[in-house]
């Protein structure tokens, strides 16, 4: 039997169940350490007059992690991010189950124990041979920390759920005429002619500086915020917890001397931690460094000038911030950027005659049909011409004549017709399934609104910013 239990182990269910029992030991520590506890026997959420007590949160949380491989839980310890993450999961999940536990109260639905047991029955994890044992049973139940009841009540509320969101998974009927609309918007193609007229093909004299001056006025150079920061960075093994206990020391003795008034470069140096001083950065321009992650960033560009940050844990240790200094966006000084004016300001003046010469083609074009050195292309929505005419192509009709603007030319286009395409079967069968995917993805969108409206869900937040707080 137990080398029945260790096969049975490496199947779906019995992870699980099985999984709970080592998180016991092993990884309920962990997540305690990780998430902090809650006392009492307190409501987390109300939902349509449902609660989610902490305590259902709490073993959600634990039977989620045990799920998890060792280097999952490790990784989910040290990303304060992923924690938030996982922890929203959680909620969701728990959420969702209460609504369609609602649902199905309100609409009368009954599970039988007939049906339950039926069901415990079916599990391969609990038959030997190719039948139920009643041994194996017992013993995973065992082991899984669950009694029958509780097991039970486990299985009662699955099959509430399929009950109430069953029919949301039965596949939508997709229309014949919308599979086809669908079918030739996409993979039909259109024949056009258009015309390139270059910006650069046009001449252009040296500005005077009152052209320069006029240029600015309209065309301001905003030079963007930038930040001076430093930091302290006491480096741990986030998933040990000796390691990390000790990290956490000497980081919090790290804080003490800066809050009593020590430079954080003293206060780093005191305590043999990292100190790392940069000068003033623009948001979009940071500099190379491993802590300067996008959370990181957003963060420094979040605080006021001349503030420390409380103590951040980040997946190799413990991280003090400094903001030194913050220069606000400005508009730049118009000598500082007078030679870079000369460039924009001649593809300005080169844009104008580009445009001047494209209108006269335009002009001609509608009214006597002479479209000179025109280049003419089946395009479909993805090739055959440069992307901005191929937008215009698809978004006007048959017949119609324009300018097509693009970064350094313009496009006069006239769409000449549409082509219809022939049927391929494997791509009509995949757009089909795509239909049916977004039918049913809007379908249950709109029901899950209609169940956050009819069992609204209330967050008691005294709980909440005890458990989560941080």
């Amino acid at each position: 039997m137990l080398e029945y239990l260790r096969n049975a182990s490496e199947k779906p269910v019995a992870k699980i169940l099985i999984g709970i029992l080592a998180f016991s030991f092993v990884g309920w520590g962990v997540a305690e350490w990780i998430f902090g506890g809650a006392v009492g026997d307190n409501t987390l959420l109300n939902i349509g007059g449902g609660d989610v007590t902490v305590q259902q949160f709490n073993a959600e949380k634990s039977r989620e992690l045990a799920m998890m491989t060792r280097e999952q839980q490790r990784d989910l310890y040290a990303d304060t991010g992923a924690q938030d993450e996982f922890t929203q999961r959680v909620l969701t999940k728990l959420t969702t189950q209460q609504l369609t536990q609602n649902r199905a109260d309100d609409l009368g639905f009954v599970v039988s124990d007939k049906r339950i047991a039926a069901e415990i029955r079916s599990y391969p994890e609990f038959q030997v041979n190719g039948e139920f044992s009643t041994l194996a049973f017992d013993m995973i139940l065992n082991n899984s920390g669950y009694s029958e009841a509780q097991f039970a009540d486990v299985i009662r509320n699955q099959v509430l759920r399929s009950m109430v969101l069953g029919s949301m998974s039965v596949p939508v009927v997709v229309p014949e005429f919308v599979a086809t609309a669908a079918y030739n918007a996409r993979y039909g193609e259109r024949k056009i002619e258009y015309v390139t007229v270059k910006f650069g093909d046009f001449a252009t004299e040296n500005p005077t500086d009152e052209q320069l001056r006029d240029f600015y006025k309209k065309n301001p150079k905003i030079m963007p915020e930038t930040r001076a920061v430093s930091y302290v960075f006491i480096p741990a093994e986030m998933a040990q917890p000796d390691k990390y206990d000790a990290g956490y020391a000497t980081a919090v003795k790290v804080e003490d001397d800066i809050i009593a008034g020590e430079t954080m470069k003293d206060a780093a140096k005191k305590h043999g931690a990292k100190y790392m001083s940069f000068d003033a950065f623009a948001r979009d321009n940071r500099p190379v460094d491993k802590l300067m992650t996008d959370k990181m960033v957003a963060k420094i560009f979040d605080m006021d000038e001349g503030l420390e940050s409380e103590m951040i844990e980040v997946k190799d240790g413990f991280v003090f911030l400094r903001v030194e200094k913050i220069n606000p966006s400005q508009a730049a000084d118009f000598d500082s950027v007078k030679k870079s004016l000369v460039a924009d300001w001649k593809k300005a003046q080169q844009e104008k005659q580009a445009y001047v010469r494209a209108n006269e083609i335009l002009v001609g074009l509608n009214k006597d049909g002479k479209f000179e050195n025109a280049k003419t292309a089946v395009v479909s929505r993805a090739k055959g011409a440069p992307t901005d005419v191929l937008v215009a192509a698809f978004h006007g009709e048959v017949g119609h004549n324009s300018i097509v603007p693009s970064a350094n030319e313009f496009y006069v286009l006239s769409i000449k017709d549409s082509i219809s395409p022939k049927v391929d079967s494997k791509k009509m069968a995949n757009l089909r399934k795509e239909l049916q995917n977004m039918s049913n993805t809007m379908i249950q969108e709109d029901y899950n609104s209609f169940l956050m409206r009819e069992y609204p869900v209330e967050l008691n937040e005294k709980v909440y910013k005890r458990m989560f707080a941080k």
